[in-house]
C-alpha cells in the first residue's frame, strides 16, 4: 500500500518561507518520479517541481530559484523549501509519485500520477 502524507503548510506574509513535507511509505525512491503540484481556487492544477533518484529536478518557471525539491531517504520523505513567497504561490500544495521516469521528464502533469497525499493549505498575505 502506498501512502503520502504531506505536512507543514500554513499561513506567511510575502517573502517568508515555509518548508513542506511529504512522508511516504509502500513504494521505494529507486525509479520513481516524485513531485509536487499545486492547485488554486478557480485554476487547474498545476506542476511545481518534481525529482528523479535524488539530484534530477525540474522547476516550474514561477518557482525557479526559490523553491528547492530534496528527497531524504534514510526518512523517507520528501522536501519543499519555498522561499521569498509570493501572493500567487497561495495554493493547496499536493505530493505525488508514480512508477515511470518519463512523466517527471517528459509529461509531468496531473493525470500521470496514481499516488497522491492528501493536500497542504499555503497562503501567503500581501
Amino acid at each position: 500500500q502506498v501512502q503520502l502524507v504531506e505536512s507543514g503548510g500554513g499561513s506567511v506574509q510575502a517573502g517568508g518561507s515555509l518548508r513542506l513535507s511529504c512522508a511516504v511509505s509502500g513504494l521505494s525512491y529507486s525509479s520513481y518520479c516524485m513531485g509536487w503540484f499545486r492547485q488554486a481556487p478557480g485554476k487547474e492544477r498545476e506542476g511545481v517541481a518534481n525529482i528523479i533518484s535524488g539530484d534530477m529536478t525540474w522547476y516550474a518557471d514561477s518557482v525557479k530559484g526559490r523553491f528547492t525539491i530534496s528527497q531524504d531517504n534514510a526518512k523517507n520523505t520528501l522536501y519543499l523549501q519555498m522561499n521569498s513567497l509570493k501572493p500567487e504561490d497561495t495554493a493547496m500544495y499536493y505530493c505525488a509519485a508514480d512508477r515511470p521516469y518519463w512523466i517527471c521528464t517528459d509529461n509531468f502533469a496531473p493525470y500521470n500520477f496514481g499516488y497522491w497525499g492528501q493536500g497542504t493549505q499555503v497562503t501567503v498575505s500581501s
